[in-house]
């Protein structure tokens, strides 16, 4: 490389991890108190009187739903309790196709929450269904 340009080369790499330092350095800038309906950090919106959307409480509210037509929790609206296995089974098919479609892209958490989830539905199922096992 000619000497001239490789000495410009040289001093702008230097001055460009110079600028890097000083910005790594620099504390971040003040961040604005967030209000309900802000974006968060997270880039998600919180919305008042709902909690933040999560996959664990998703597929934790699937399952409350399959409880519900099992007939295990009462309906949050009728405060009574039914049994809707047609319901129930599809919920619980529902998380089992959702279980196969994550795979490799859950956290160890989430993916024992899954199987602990899935075990627990599909053995109330099998008991209120007399063996009769969804997919």
């Amino acid at each position: 490389m000619d000497e001239p340009i490789k000495k410009r080369v040289d001093e702008s790499w230097k001055e460009q991890a110079e600028r890097e330092k000083h910005a790594a350095a620099a504390p971040p800038p003040p961040r604005e108190p967030q209000t309900p309906g802000q974006e968060t950090a997270a880039g998600r919106e919180e919305v008042e009187g709902l909690p933040q959307a999560r996959f664990d409480l998703f597929i934790q509210g699937l399952a409350m739903e399959a409880l519900i037509g099992l007939g295990d929790v009462p309906h949050p609206t009728t405060r009574k309790q039914a049994v809707d296995l047609p319901h129930a089974k599809y919920l619980i098919d529902l998380l089992g196709v959702l279980e196969e479609k994550t795979k490799g892209n859950l956290s160890v958490d989430e993916e024992r929450l899954f199987k602990d989830l899935l075990y627990q539905l599909r053995m109330r199922y099998l008991s209120k269904s007399g063996g009769v096992a969804p997919a």
